[in-house]
């Protein structure tokens, strides 16, 4: 099976104008992202997948591969479905541009599950109860074979503070087929997604099984500037 790698990147964001070139520890975040991605020793490509030529600037200097897409496209799914249309590939793994810190074993493990599967994502066991309540960690609840039922920002499944015993905490990080992405691309966001704001959701309705492969990953997303002293500190260590 030929598998890529494709790590969407855009320069604009309402709250870190240009992160994928803030610089981590003497590189810049797209690079240390491309280079994990890379380690994982899997892709037959991986790709950055971008609309500014800053960015695309920057993969070329450090060697990288990088493809220009149409700066009207609002999604990173969607812009690594514009790379993905263009490639002799059977699937893709979507990897996140801000997770400089992402496992290469995660990275791989993904991939390798597409050889079975057309969706594939991930998720850790939390057992934060204040993480359990938040709007802004998104849960997930499978079946007995890993296959996810439902994810929601809401507290699921159900359990009040004496009887809490951990929940898992979807990361982001996705699989998918072809064929899997051209449907999803296809469809219309359903209600659920669209009031989760979860696109993942979309697949479900779809009636496509999302594997979800359990990680001991604890995500470092970088979504403002101060969450680059984290990260390098977290690189010092």
């Amino acid at each position: 099976m030929r598998v890529v790698a494709v790590i969407p990147a855009r320069y604009q964001s309402s709250r870190f104008p240009g992160k994928p070139l803030a610089v981590i520890a003497g590189r810049t975040m797209i690079e240390r992202v491309y280079r994990q991605a890379e380690a994982a020793q899997c892709f037959t490509r991986v790709i950055v997948a971008t609309d500014d030529e800053r960015i695309r600037a920057e993969v070329t200097r450090f060697g990288g591969n990088v493809e220009m897409t149409d700066s009207n496209i609002k999604s990173g799914t969607e812009r690594v479905a514009a790379v993905v249309e263009r490639l002799d590939a059977d699937a893709v793994v979507n990897v996140q541009g801000d997770e400089p810190l992402i496992p290469p074993a995660l990275v791989r493990e993904v991939a390798l599950a597409l050889e079975r599967e057309a969706v594939v994502s991930a998720a850790r066991f939390n057992d934060a109860y204040d993480d359990f309540l938040s709007r802004h960690v998104v849960k997930v609840v499978c079946d007995g074979r890993e296959r996810a039922l439902y994810f929601s920002r809401a507290p699921i499944p159900f359990a009040d503070a004496g009887a809490f015993s951990g929940f898992r905490q979807h990361i982001g990080i996705y699989g998918y087929s072809k064929e899997a992405l051209r449907a999803f691309i296809a469809a219309a966001a359903p209600e659920l997604e669209r009031r989760e704001s979860l696109e993942q959701l979309r697949f479900l309705h779809l009636g496509l099984p999302i594997r979800i492969v359990m990680t001991d990953f604890v995500a470092h997303g970088v979504d403002i500037p101060a969450d680059i002293d984290r990260i390098e500190r977290m690189i010092r260590s």
